[in-house]
C-alpha cells in the first residue's frame, strides 16, 4: 500500500469482551471489513427495489445504484472510526496489545471520555478530507455521513468541541485514515455524493447498524478471530462471502411467496366477496406506474374480510412499488396474537415457510408460538470494555441480545411482521435506534388494521409515520369499519405531504402551484379509495362493485335501547336484571350464543358472576358454559381463554349449544366471533358498531355453506340484534364506576343518536358511515338549546382533551422529513430516551405484575397449591434458563401503577437472584398469604388486589373511613 498514511496498525482492537482472552482482540481494521462487506450484502439481498430507489435519490444517484451502494458500504465501513482515539484504553486486554508507538499516549488520551460513536461524528470529515473525497459541493454530504457514523448506536448526535486530546495527534490522525483507507479501497474507492438527503441518510443509518448488529455475534467474532486470514483483502473477501450465512441464520433472508389463488391463498372456502374482487381486478389500474408510493384506504362492516383485502392489495403493490413483504399492525396484543396466527397460515399455504415471520409486541415471546429452544439468543458485542459516554455518568453495557433478537427492535425487520401499532410508532418518536425502525418498515407495504381504534395522540403519531413513510414511497393500506371521514382524509395528506405535496402555497409562492387545501378525500362505504403519492390522484372503487358488496352483506340489525341504573330506588330497571332477562333463552330455554360487552374489568366480573350463579354453577376453566374474557389474567390464562372463546364463536365450530361470553372492550376489534345476540353497555357509536360486528358475523357464509355440525341458530333468535345498555337515557348521567373509559360528550351524543333511530334498525351497511359521521365528525362547534348545560361542558372538555392530545404527540413526534435539518433533530429530547422512556399511548403508567403465594412453611410459590416453586439460577450456570424465565413472565399481567401505591415496597419486590434479569428484575410481586390453603387479598391504601382462577385479577375497595374509626375506637 502507497498511500502517504501507510498501513492500518492491526493492534489497534475492534472487539475484545466476550472473545477468547488467550488471544488477541479483534483488529478493528477486520471489524470495519466485516461490516462493509455485510452492507454490501444487504444492500444486494435484504433491501427492497423501493429502498435502494429511495437512498440512491437522496444522495443524487438516481439511476446510478451502485455509486449509491459503494457508499453505504462506505459508511458501514467507517462506522467505528472512532475507536481509533482514547477508546483503546477502556479495556486493560485491548490495551495491553497496542503497539508501543500508541500505547505510549495512554495518560494523555485518557484525560478525557467520549463515547465512540460521537468521536466518529467528529472525525469523519476529517478522515474523507484525508482520503481526498471532500471539495466544494461535498462538504454537506460529509457532514451527513459522520452524522450517520456518529448515530450507528441508535442516538444522533450534534458536532461538537473539546475533543482533541481523546482523539490524539497526527499519529491517531494518520491510523484513522489508515484504516479508512484499506474500506476505501476494498470498496473501489468511490466518491463522496455531493448531495445527502435526510430522509436517506436515516435508512443508510439503519443499514449500518444492522450490518454492525449481523457481524458483531460472539459465534462469528470469536471463528474470525481463531483464524485472521493473512491479508485485508483476503479478509474482506472472506467477510463478503459470510454474509449471506449470517443473513439467514438471523431469520432476514428474502423469499418469494408462490402465490396461491383467493380461497386456497387464506383457507377459505368460497369465491372473494365484491370488495375483495374489486381490489383484485381494479386497483391495479388505479396505481398506474408507481412512481412514488400510494395509499390505500378500505372500509367495509365488520366481518368484511378486511383483512383479505388488504393482502390481495399487498400482491398488487409490492409488485409495483418494489417492496418484499409486509407489517401487518393491530390496536393490541390479543388481536396481534390472533392475526399472527391467520397470517403464518396464509404463508405456509403460500409456500412461505423460509420466510420470516414475527410477532412484534412487548411480550411477543410469551406467546406459544415461540418454542422454548428459539428463545435463546446469540450475544451481540456492540460496545466493548468500560466506555464512559459524556452525560450519562455511567457505563455503556453490551447492547442486550433480547432487545433485538425476541425484543421490540429486531423483529419488526423480519419479511412479514406481524404486531402492535405501538412497535411502528416507535419510529417517530425520538427514542434510540429509531433510524432502524424506519428501516425496517421503509422495505415493505405498511398495513394498519383497526384505523378507527386510536386516540388522538395516537392518530397524530400515525399521521407523522405516514409522512415518512410518503417520503419513502412505500405503499398503505388502512383498514376500518367505522373510521369518520375528517379522520381518514387528515390520515391521507399526511401521506401526501411526505410524497412532496404541500398544503397550501407558501408566502411569495406562485398562486397556480397545486396544494392540498381545499382538496378533500372522501372513502365510499364500503369501497376502497386509492390515492397515488406522485399526483396525488384519486381512484375510488366502481359503484358496480360497491354496490354488490353492500348488496352481498345487507343486514338489518334491530337496536334495542334499554335504560338502566345501577342504583337501587330509582324508576329504570337495575341492569344486572335486564341483563339475565335478556338471557334467559340463552342460559335456560333453546340455548345459543350470546356476547356480553362491558365497559370495565370490574363490571365483566360482576356480571360474569351473577350469570354463573344463575345459569351454571361451574366456573370458565371448569367447562362452564358463562365465560369471562378481558385483558387482567396472566399471559398464559389469557391466551388460552382467548383461544377457547374464538374456537366456540368461531366461523368453523363446533358451535356450542349454549355459551354466554361475558368479555370487555378485548372482543371489539379483530377478534373473529358470532353471536346470536350481542348485548352492550352504552360506548361511542363506532365502538358499539365495532361490537355489534361479533353479532351474525358470518350468517352469510354459513347460508351459502351450512352451518358448522349442522347446528343453526335457536328459534328466539329470528334477526341479529343489539341491545345497549344506557345509563344515560335510564339516569341521564354516566356511572361514576367507568370513570374516564369513555368521552362524556361522545357517550351522550350516541344515546341521543340511538334514540333518534325512528325504525328500530340500523341498515349494515347503508347507515354505518352516517351515524359514525353523527358522533365523530370534527364539528368546530356544536349547537346548544342551553348555554353553559352539562351537555355543552362534556363537549367542551372533549375537544381540550382532544386538542391537548395532538398537540403532546406534536411535541414529541420527530420532525417531518422535509424539516430535518441535522439528524440530531430525530433525538430532540433531553436525555437518552429508549422504548420503556417514552409513550406510543396516553394514560396511567403501567407495571407488570406476578402473583406470588405464601405458605404457612415459609415457602413462596407460583401457585397456591404449591406445585411450583419459584424458579432458581441452577448451579454453575449463573443465570436462569430461557424456559424458566418465560414460565414466570408467562404469569405476569399488566395493571396501572398507581395501584401499587401505598404498598410495602420491599415486599413487592422480587427475589433477589432476580435483581438483575432484564426482565424479572422489573417485575412487581403480590404476595398472597395463605390461609386454610385460600390466597388471601393484598392490601393497600384504599384498595385490595387478588389474583382469582375464575374471576383474574380483582380490585376491591376498601373503606378507609370504617377502617380509621374501629382503629379510633381500640385506641380509646
Amino acid at each position: 500500500m502507497s498511500e502517504a498514511w501507510g498501513l492500518p496498525d492491526e493492534s489497534v482492537w475492534g472487539k475484545s469482551r466476550g472473545l477468547d482472552p488467550g488471544l488477541a482482540p479483534y483488529p478493528l481494521v477486520r471489524h470495519l471489513l466485516d461490516a462493509s462487506a455485510m452492507a454490501l450484502h444487504l444492500w444486494d439481498a435484504f433491501l427492497s427495489e423501493n429502498q435502494r430507489l429511495r437512498i440512491a435519490e437522496g444522495m443524487g444517484f438516481a439511476g446510478e445504484s451502485e455509486r449509491a451502494r459503494a457508499v453505504v458500504g462506505l459508511c458501514a465501513g467507517l462506522h467505528d472510526i472512532g475507536k481509533v482515539s482514547g477508546f483503546q484504553f477502556c479495556s486493560r486486554h485491548g490495551a495491553s496489545g497496542l503497539s508501543q508507538g500508541l500505547a505510549k499516549d495512554r495518560v494523555r488520551l485518557t484525560g478525557e471520555r467520549f463515547g465512540h460513536d460521537v468521536a466518529g461524528l467528529q472525525v469523519t470529515q476529517e478522515v474523507l478530507k484525508a482520503l481526498g473525497l471532500v471539495a466544494g459541493g461535498e462538504v454537506r454530504a460529509a457532514t451527513r455521513m459522520a452524522e450517520v457514523i456518529g448515530g450507528h448506536h441508535g442516538r444522533f448526535h450534534r458536532v461538537e468541541d473539546g475533543f482533541s486530546t481523546f482523539l490524539g495527534d497526527e499519529v491517531w490522525a494518520g491510523q484513522r485514515a489508515a484504516h479508512a483507507g484499506v474500506v476505501h479501497a476494498a470498496l473501489g474507492r468511490p466518491h463522496v455524493p455531493e448531495v445527502f438527503s435526510a430522509a436517506a441518510a436515516v435508512l443508510v443509518c439503519g443499514v449500518v447498524i444492522l450490518a454492525d448488529w449481523l457481524v458483531s455475534q460472539e459465534d462469528y467474532l470469536r471463528g474470525r478471530q481463531r483464524a485472521l486470514e493473512p491479508s485485508l483483502a483476503g479478509h474482506f473477501e472472506r467477510s463478503r462471502q459470510d454474509a449471506a450465512g449470517l443473513l439467514e441464520g438471523a431469520g432476514l433472508a428474502r423469499v418469494r411467496l408462490g402465490r396461491k389463488g383467493f380461497g386456497e391463498a387464506y383457507g377459505i372456502a368460497g369465491e372473494p366477496n365484491p370488495l375483495q374482487r374489486s381490489v383484485m381486478g381494479e386497483l391495479r389500474g388505479a396505481v398506474g406506474e408507481g412512481l412514488r408510493g400510494g395509499i390505500l384506504v378500505v372500509t367495509a362492516a365488520p366481518g368484511d374480510g378486511k383483512s383479505e383485502t388488504a393482502l390481495e392489495a399487498e400482491r398488487v403493490l409490492s409488485e409495483v412499488f418494489g417492496t418484499q413483504g409486509y407489517a401487518f399492525l393491530l390496536p393490541t396484543m390479543a388481536t396481534s396474537d390472533q392475526m399472527h396466527s391467520r397470517i403464518a397460515g396464509t404463508l405456509s399455504r403460500q409456500a412461505g415457510r423460509g420466510g420470516g415471520l414475527t410477532l412484534v409486541h412487548s411480550m411477543a415471546w410469551l406467546n406459544s408460538a415461540y418454542a422454548d429452544e428459539g428463545l435463546e439468543a446469540q450475544p451481540v458485542l456492540t460496545c466493548d470494555g468500560d466506555e464512559l459516554v459524556r452525560g450519562r455518568g455511567r457505563v455503556e453495557a453490551d447492547m442486550r441480545p433480547q432487545r433485538w433478537l425476541r425484543g421490540a427492535k429486531r423483529p419488526l425487520l423480519a419479511q412479514f411482521a406481524v404486531g402492535t401499532i405501538d412497535q411502528a410508532l416507535m419510529a417517530v418518536l425520538p427514542v434510540r435506534h429509531n433510524a432502524l425502525r424506519m428501516l425496517a418498515l421503509s422495505g415493505k407495504t405498511f398495513i394498519v388494521d383497526e384505523a378507527h381504534a386510536y386516540d388522538p395522540y395516537m392518530q397524530t403519531l400515525l399521521g407523522r409515520l405516514l409522512t415518512w413513510l410518503g417520503a419513502y414511497g412505500v405503499p398503505v393500506v388502512l383498514l376500518s369499519a367505522t373510521l369518520p371521514g375528517w379522520v381518514s382524509d387528515r390520515l391521507v395528506k399526511e401521506y401526501l405531504q411526505g410524497c412532496g405535496h404541500k398544503m397550501r402555497n407558501r408566502k411569495g409562492a406562485r398562486s397556480a402551484e397545486p396544494t392540498l387545501s381545499g382538496r378533500t378525500f372522501p372513502v365510499p362505504y364500503p369501497g376502497w379509495l386509492y390515492v397515488d403519492g406522485a399526483s396525488a390522484r384519486s381512484t375510488a372503487i366502481s359503484e358496480q362493485r360497491r354496490d354488490e358488496q353492500a348488496s352481498a352483506r345487507s343486514m338489518e340489525l334491530a337496536v334495542q335501547v334499554e335504560p338502566v341504573s345501577r342504583e337501587a330506588g330509582v324508576r329504570v330497571r337495575q341492569r344486572q336484571d335486564v341483563i339475565e332477562q335478556l338471557l334467559e333463552p340463552v342460559g335456560s330455554g333453546e340455548g345459543g350464543t350470546a356476547l356480553v360487552v362491558c365497559n370495565t374489568v370490574a363490571d365483566a366480573q360482576a356480571t360474569y358472576l351473577r350469570l354463573r350463579d344463575r345459569f351454571d354453577r361451574r366456573a370458565h376453566h371448569e367447562g362452564g358454559t358463562v365465560q369471562l374474557l378481558h385483558a387482567r389474567f396472566p399471559a398464559d390464562v389469557r391466551e388460552a381463554r382467548t383461544l377457547d372463546v374464538t374456537a366456540g364463536l368461531g366461523r368453523s365450530g363446533p358451535r356450542p349449544v349454549r355459551r354466554i361470553v361475558v368479555a370487555t372492550q378485548v372482543v371489539e376489534q379483530s377478534l373473529d366471533l358470532d353471536a346470536d345476540i350481542v348485548i352492550s353497555d352504552l360506548a361511542p357509536m363506532s365502538l358499539l358498531l365495532q361490537r355489534a360486528g361479533r353479532c351474525w358475523r358470518h350468517q352469510q357464509h354459513w347460508t351459502r355453506n351450512g352451518y358448522p355440525d349442522g347446528r343453526g341458530r335457536p328459534a328466539w333468535a329470528d334477526a341479529p340484534r343489539l341491545v345497549v345498555l344506557d345509563p344515560i337515557a335510564g339516569t341521564g348521567r354516566v356511572p361514576v364506576q367507568w370513570g374516564e373509559v369513555y368521552s362524556e360528550h361522545l357517550l351522550s351524543t350516541t344515546s341521543r343518536t340511538l334514540s333518534s333511530l325512528t325504525s328500530g334498525t340500523i341498515a349494515i351497511p347503508g347507515q354505518v358511515q352516517e351515524l359514525v359521521e353523527a358522533v365523530h365528525a370534527d364539528s368546530a362547534e356544536f349547537q346548544w338549546e342551553t348555554p353553559g348545560s352539562r351537555e355543552e361542558k362534556a363537549w367542551t372538555a372533549h375537544k381540550g382533551k382532544e386538542t391537548a392530545e395532538r398537540s403532546m404527540a406534536g411535541l414529541r413526534a420527530v420532525p417531518r422529513p422535509s424539516v430535518v435539518a441535522e439528524l440530531r433533530n430525530l433525538h430532540h429530547l433531553p436525555g437518552e430516551e429508549d422504548e420503556w422512556e417514552l409513550s406510543t399511548r396516553l394514560g396511567a403508567d403501567s407495571a407488570r405484575v406476578l402473583c406470588m403465594y405464601a405458605h404457612p412453611d415459609g415457602r413462596i410459590t407460583l401457585d397456591p397449591e404449591g406445585a411450583h416453586p419459584l424458579p432458581e439460577v441452577a448451579d454453575g450456570q449463573g443465570k436462569l434458563p430461557t424456559a424458566l424465565v418465560r414460565a414466570v413472565m408467562r404469569r405476569t399481567l399488566p395493571v396501572r401503577a398507581d395501584w401499587l401505591t401505598g404498598g410495602d415496597a420491599a415486599n413487592m419486590a422480587p427475589p433477589g437472584a432476580w435483581a438483575d434479569h432484564p426482565l424479572l428484575g422489573d417485575l412487581r410481586v403480590l404476595r398472597h398469604p395463605l390461609h386454610a390453603g385460600i390466597p388471601q387479598a393484598v392490601a393497600f391504601r384504599d384498595h385490595t388486589l387478588r389474583l382469582d382462577a375464575d374471576l383474574g385479577l380483582v380490585r376491591n375497595e376498601r373503606d378507609t373511613r370504617r377502617q380509621g374509626a374501629a382503629a379510633g375506637r381500640s385506641m380509646r
